[in-house]
């Protein structure tokens, strides 16, 4: 019977842990080791190398990790980095706002929260590490989207999902908004994703001035009303900063005309 796909998923990934403990080794190596035909092993190491993630260094057979995992290890690197340079700093935030301080990466069309900290007023909060939200529809997301122009066209290559009756849908004026976020560096979203959840949000660069990343406050709007919105968003451009200056990179990105 043919190996179902989480099979064939466990045997690449065990195929890679193989290669990690003995180096460059034969099909028939990996095929010993995995109980398995010599031809399946061939098939899971051809999948593999079309993928970078193992090659062969001369002699055919003979197949040993490849580069492409750099590539993985090193945006695994970057999360990691990013997340633990901009705890401290995302603490002292939180406890000075009271608020929900989260730190968030892009993902493609979407942006992903990489870690969390609450402020002594959130003692009930959704814990948002982990989860995939929209770029249009998020302070994060936003700020992001301002300071990446492929970022930018891919959020705003595909419909804009509605999610409450305030959230930005149209392509005018959320790149007007954009444009606001570039000369301020604060980005704001007031109940867009969710009814009742506001936040703000600006950017972490790295040394050479990209946008790799992003710190919010969020919490409930009865809480952040207009007025202490606006604050924590002048105290989250101090944290973005602070951060940014800890990786090297720069005060305020860089406008893109």
């Amino acid at each position: 019977m043919p190996a179902s796909p989480i099979q064939s998923v466990d045997r690449a990934i065990e195929v890679l842990e193989y290669l990690a403990d003995h180096g460059e080794s034969g099909v028939q190596d990996v095929a010993l080791h995995l109980d398995v035909h010599k031809s399946t092993a061939f098939r899971l190491l051809g999948a593999l190398e079309a993928r970078r993630l193992v090659e062969q260094p001369g002699e055919r057979g003979k197949y040993r990790l490849g580069f492409g995992l750099i590539r993985l290890a090193a945006a695994v690197s970057g999360q990691l980095d990013i997340s633990r340079i901009a705890r401290p700093v995302c603490e002292a935030l939180a406890e000075e706002i009271g608020e929900t301080v989260n730190v968030a990466i892009p993902d493609g069309v979407v942006v992903v929260n990489v870690d969390q900290i609450r402020g002594g007023s959130s003692i009930i909060s959704h814990n948002w590490t982990g989860e995939r939200t929209a770029l249009h529809a998020t302070s994060s997301g936003k700020v992001l989207m301002a300071y990446d122009d492929a970022l930018r066209e891919a959020g705003l290559g595909h419909r804009l999902e509605r999610y409450t009756e305030r959230t930005v849908t149209s392509r005018a004026a959320l790149l007007a908004e954009l444009e606001s976020v570039r000369d301020n560096g604060i980005a704001y979203a007031r109940e867009e994703l969710e009814i009742g959840l506001s936040a703000t949000g600006a950017a972490i660069l790295d040394p050479d001035g990209t946008a790799v990343g992003a710190i919010t406050v969020s919490g409930p709007t009865f809480r952040l009303d207009e007025e202490q919105l606006l604050a924590a968003g002048q105290a989250v451009l101090a944290a973005a900063q602070k951060v940014s200056s800890l990786l090297g990179g720069h005060s305020r990105p860089a406008i893109h005309s």
